[in-house]
């Protein structure tokens, strides 16, 4: 049956309206498809990590708290206004006389001197610490979103890999079965083929397994829906030059985050131990008061308000020795901190320089030189020239070398990624970028 005779049998109207109902289906079609997954650098999944991240708002608005408290820190208290209303009666031997009385006070609570000045360096300090953490938190994320950008595209690579290999061999299996069984030599090879094909594509399902672990924390980090497809263009990073493990150390204890915050935090425990002996001394309370009795010819006193609170049940010792001990604690966790930092740099800087030998030993194109060599023994085998057991053996160890020349790429970023990081070497890039 051709078109034509379809156009004739078919109205113009009836016509039109299947063609509407095609389009419609197509465009249905196109709508409820897998979306088609995203091609991106790991320096675009690091600029978009830092745009749409929903964690930055909370270190954000940790600063804007902060700031806020900032501007209430030095300023006075708010004065305090008293009011007295009531009648009074003078009854006496020769008169009596009565009338409304009032009193009325306004006075402002004066701070020791130099208690101002330590409220606006402890929120000082604060503004410090909520920066510092942003800060931080960019740089880990930016660091976090690098390796797990490149680990996403290694599993991708190890998959598609397994994948092809399983296909090698589902094909070749396929192939032999169709033959007419010659004895059990041909038999035995379809069960080797069979094996092989069963135990590749368990490793292609564990670097799946992998690889969508990767991207549910991307896409989390990333501030997108957790099964968002995503696929990754891997680009080569440039291992880090080796640099003496003393100056790593020295740059540590200068520029590492959690050092810098615990100092920071030390520093503001001084000046809170400073505050609590100013608190020692007390608050005057000082304003005008006026006082008026409407009794007989009238009375008004104007007068000077002074009150001060006598210490005789809280000295405010208490209140130094505590801030005294948190200032010790503090010390103790600045210690505690410096000697965590040094042996996580002493083992990342360990760490890199193994994987760093291993990868100098691998030559750039061996991971392309191993896929040559299995798909030449795939032609070869086919053609009858290569055994199944060399077959095999050079399917699984392209796949074993690709692994592992993977691994030991991601474990070099990592290491160099972890040694930035301790060492504080790692600026926490621009988000407007």
């Amino acid at each position: 049956m051709t078109f034509p005779r379809f156009s004739r049998i078919c109205s113009p109207r009836l016509s039109f309206a299947a063609a509407s109902i095609f389009t419609m289906g197509l465009i249905i079609a196109q709508v409820y498809a897998e979306p088609e997954p995203v091609s991106i650098t790991i320096d675009g999944l690091v600029t978009q990590a830092l745009a749409a991240n929903p964690e930055l708002k909370f270190y954000k608005a940790e600063i804007a708290v902060a700031k806020s408290a900032r501007s209430t820190a030095g300023r006075l208290s708010n004065p305090q206004l008293d009011l007295d209303l009531g009648f009074k009666k003078l009854r006496g031997d020769v008169a009596r006389s009565e009338g409304f009385a009032y009193a009325v006070t306004l006075a402002q609570p004066v701070e020791w001197p130099g208690r101002l000045v330590l409220r606006r360096a402890i929120a000082d300090r604060d503004i410090g610490l909520a920066e510092l953490g942003l800060e931080k938190f960019k740089s880990f994320l930016a660091a976090r979103v690098k390796l797990l950008g490149y680990s996403l595209a290694t599993h991708q690579e190890n998959a598609a890999a397994a994948a092809e290999v399983a296909g090698r061999i589902t094909s070749v299996k396929d192939v032999i079965v169709q033959r007419e069984p010659g004895g059990v030599a041909p038999l035995l090879e379809t069960k080797i083929l069979e094996a092989s094909e069963i135990t590749i594509q368990s490793r292609a399902s564990d670097a799946a397994v992998e690889m969508q672990q990767a991207l549910l924390e991307l896409n989390q980090l990333m501030g997108r829906r957790a099964d968002t497809p995503l696929q990754v263009r891997r680009s080569e990073f440039a291992p880090p030059k080796p640099v003496a493990l003393a100056d790593l150390l020295h740059q540590a204890a200068q520029n590492n985050y959690a050092i810098r915050v615990r100092r920071a935090e030390l520093e503001q425990q001084g000046l809170k131990v400073a505050l609590s002996q100013n608190k020692r001394y007390p608050t005057f309370t000082v304003g005008p008061s006026v006082s008026h009795e409407n009794t007989g010819d009238g009375e008004t006193v104007i007068g000077l308000s002074l009150s001060v609170p006598l210490p005789l049940w809280d000295d405010g010792r208490a209140a130094v020795n505590t801030s005294q001990a948190r200032r010790m604690q503090a010390e103790a966790s600045l210690e505690s901190t410096f000697r965590d930092v040094e042996r996580g740099v002493t083992e990342a800087w360990l760490i890199l320089e193994t994987q760093r030998k291993r990868l100098d030993v691998l030559k750039p194109d061996s991971l392309e030189t191993f896929a040559e060599a299995a798909s030449l023994a795939d032609r070869h085998y086919r053609l009858g020239a290569v055994p199944i057991n060399t077959y095999i053996e050079m399917q699984e160890k392209y796949l074993d070398a690709a692994s592992a020349i993977n691994a030991t790429r991601l474990a070099v970023l990592r290491a160099s990624l972890d040694l930035e990081q301790l060492a504080g070497n790692a600026k926490a890039p621009n988000q407007n970028k």
